[in-house]
């Protein structure tokens, strides 16, 4: 059974230093807002976010790095015209970086919800992502093995969910939301309002309510 939180604060309460957290979005769509500016409030520090980018403008994610409480980012995209608070952070050593391609970073996110031990992938081979990593040739054509991304906790931002946890998504707001609830110990979950079971039509579900353990109605407004 899921829990139903009364409050954002509720919603984010137990999230401990030190934590790896996957947060869905792709720049701020299916970006889970209120969750994270709960989560500064929270004051848990030396997180792990793992995310599509590093945060935009003053909100977001941008606004847990300013609080202090991330040291390292895994990401796709930490560079954007907006991404002030990260790069300055970055350039003074406050926050580590693993910059992860797009592609690779979905796939390591998935494999870990599917069990996955690791796999191999020809993305990257040849360049600074593949120092370090096992390398194998496989029918002519050189490969890197990645490892799979694990979650303790993932943030994800949603269109409507139901009573028993079950999603669904708005559009391009997709994105990372599906396999990240799979690759964590602890998914929570910010939906624009929260319906009866039967309300949601079964084939439009995207992520089904086992992988669910939270679930917050933020309002009226649009959050995915």
């Amino acid at each position: 059974m899921i829990s139903i939180a009364e409050s954002a604060a509720e919603a984010v309460a137990g999230i401990e230093d030190g934590a790896t957290l996957l947060v869905s979005g792709f720049g701020m769509a299916g970006m889970p807002v209120q969750l994270i500016e709960a989560l500064v409030r929270h004051g848990a520090s030396r997180l792990t976010i793992v995310s599509n980018n590093a945060g935009n403008g003053d909100t977001g994610l941008a606004a847990l790095m300013a609080a202090g409480q991330v040291r390292r980012v895994v990401c796709s995209f930490p560079r954007q015209s907006d991404s002030y608070v990260f790069e300055r952070l970055y350039r003074t050593g406050e926050i580590e970086l693993e910059v992860v391609p797009q592609g690779n970073l979905a796939e390591r996110i998935r494999a870990a919800g599917a069990g996955i031990g690791a796999f191999f992938c020809p993305t990257g081979v040849g360049t600074p992502l593949a120092e370090g990593k096992e390398t194998r040739s496989i029918g002519g054509r050189d490969y890197v093995l990645e490892m799979p991304i694990h979650g303790d906790v993932a943030l994800i931002g949603a269109h409507l969910g139901d009573r028993m946890g079950n999603l669904v998504y708005r559009k391009t707001a997709r994105n990372f939301g599906p396999v990240m609830a799979t690759a964590a110990t602890t998914t929570i979950a910010q939906v624009q309002r929260i319906v009866d079971v039967g309300e949601l039509d079964p084939e439009a579900i995207v992520t089904p309510g086992i992988y669910v353990d939270r679930l917050l109605a933020v309002g009226p407004a649009e959050t995915a």
